[in-house]
């Protein structure tokens, strides 16, 4: 799953998605609850192959988080056409999978 380090590949991810959904995974390498769930998101990412799916690193990637207002992980927020439609802070994988039916 691609990380995006910078505001930068944050936007242009977003823009090159185009009406696809879009899933970010906003984590810290510290945060337990990001590690716990990380292998779900990987498997959400190859059973929803129509769906983007992608990584930003609070620490290294602060920006993005910032501009986000990402302020507790993990934080997954959802895209469309370059827009915020949904989001889920914690690491609840049947809410994740729920999230993305939903909007996909």
């Amino acid at each position: 799953m691609k990380v995006l380090e910078t505001k930068e590949e944050f936007d242009k991810f977003l823009k090159d998605a185009g009406s696809k959904l879009v899933v970010i995974d906003f984590y810290a390498e510290w945060c337990g609850p990001c590690k716990a769930i990380s292998p779900k998101v990987e498997k959400f990412s190859e059973e929803f192959s129509d769906v983007c799916f992608a990584k930003v690193n609070v620490d290294d990637n602060g920006d993005t988080a910032e501009s986000e207002g990402v302020t507790a992980m993990p934080t997954f927020k959802l895209y469309k056409n370059g827009k915020k439609v949904d989001e889920l802070v914690g690491a609840n994988e049947q809410k994740l999978k729920a999230l993305i039916e939903k909007h996909k």
